[in-house]
């Protein structure tokens, strides 16, 4: 544990949104502050969900907190977010989730209305998930501090057997795969802001992941070496978290990552990448050379992986970083997002 001369790493004078976006910022506050003072040389590879042993039983935990703006948008709303977000940190980490605790922070006028709906989605997620909602907790603020509602969770799952998720079982030659189109949710919440003039029928991809998880590990087994869900900061910023960990460069190829035309047209037009844009019911695979073909037709032929793809591979180099191929033959380098372009969407 740190001690009271345990020093920090993190020099920024405040915290800024560009700290909340999953991105450079995030990993130097994290790294830099949380790190050293709570777990000091503890530390372990840092990852969407923690795996702990109590009395012999390994069990996943993982929490995360829910500030989207606006509460309802095409697609979903906070509460559902809540409950599939906390799902899948849980499924890419090799675990399925069995109980979940909640809290709420409500702010003052808010509507019962929209409580009730809020509450309403959550359980019928967690419903549709097989997870229990086990308790929680409520507290309620002045108005004009919560933006109506801020939702907490914590989730516990059971690890799913035959798979081990680490980044140091990453090796040259695997294959990269991702679920299906990435993008939809941060552009669909931006669009539902009214700060984008454009008209796309786009809908947030917001739902559970397990049950391509399931068909992964199914298939794959311990080939399956490292999955993680892309929400803040999107695709790029999870492969480079994995590149600089493990030492090893991730290839991407360019005309292989599915993409939905709404999603790129509205990145033209915001000068944004749509490989830093949140995604909330996709997820990533590292898997071996041996079972990636195979790994990909079962995500395939599992319901709302039929747009699944194999999209790069792991190589030696560019060391720790991340390269995009084109079609063309040329490429460029992606690093993980820096600032925070579209804050409050999950």
């Amino acid at each position: 544990m740190a001690t009271p001369a345990t020093k920090i790493r993190f020099s920024e004078p405040q915290i800024e949104m560009a700290h909340g976006a999953g991105g450079k910022a995030s990993r130097r506050l994290v790294e830099g502050l949380f790190a050293p003072l709570l777990y000091g040389s503890n530390q372990g590879p840092l990852g969407d969900a923690a795996h702990i042993q109590i009395n012999g039983t390994r069990i996943a935990m993982t929490t995360d907190s829910f500030v989207v703006k606006p509460l309802r948008f095409p697609g979903g709303s906070i509460g559902e977010l809540a409950i599939n977000g906390t799902v899948n940190d849980l499924a890419v980490s090799g675990a399925r989730a069995e109980a979940i605790v909640v809290t709420y922070i409500l702010e003052a006028g808010l509507s019962t209305e929209i409580l009730e709906a809020e509450v309403r989605a959550m359980g019928l997620a967690a419903e549709k998930a097989g997870v229990l909602i086990a308790g929680g907790d409520t507290k309620v603020v002045d108005h004009g501090q919560a933006d109506q509602m801020y939702i907490t969770t914590t989730g516990i799952g059971r690890l799913i057997p035959g798979v081990d998720i680490s980044v140091p079982s990453v090796r040259p030659g695997d294959k990269v795969l991702l679920s299906g189109p990435i993008g939809d949710h941060g552009i669909t919440i931006l669009l539902a802001r009214g700060d984008l003039d454009l008209e796309a029928e786009l809908r947030s991809d917001t739902r559970s992941v397990l049950p391509l998880v399931q068909a992964l590990v199914c298939e794959a087994g311990a080939g399956v070496r490292w999955m993680r869900d892309p929400t803040r900061g999107g695709v790029a910023t999870s492969l480079n978290e994995l590149a600089r960990d493990s030492g090893h460069g991730i290839v991407l190829f360019e005309e292989k990552i599915p993409i939905r035309d709404s999603v790129r047209g509205a990145c033209e037009l915001l000068g944004l990448d749509p490989l830093h844009i949140a995604n909330e019911g996709q997820f990533l695979a590292i898997v071996s050379s041996e079972h990636a073909d195979s790994a990909l037709q079962a995500l395939r032929g599992a319901p709302g992986g039929e747009e699944a793809e194999m999209i790069g591979e792991v190589r030696e180099q560019p060391s720790g970083a991340v390269l995009v191929t084109t079609l063309y033959g040329g490429s460029r380098l992606v690093d993980m997002l820096v600032g925070d372009p579209l804050p409050r969407i999950c």
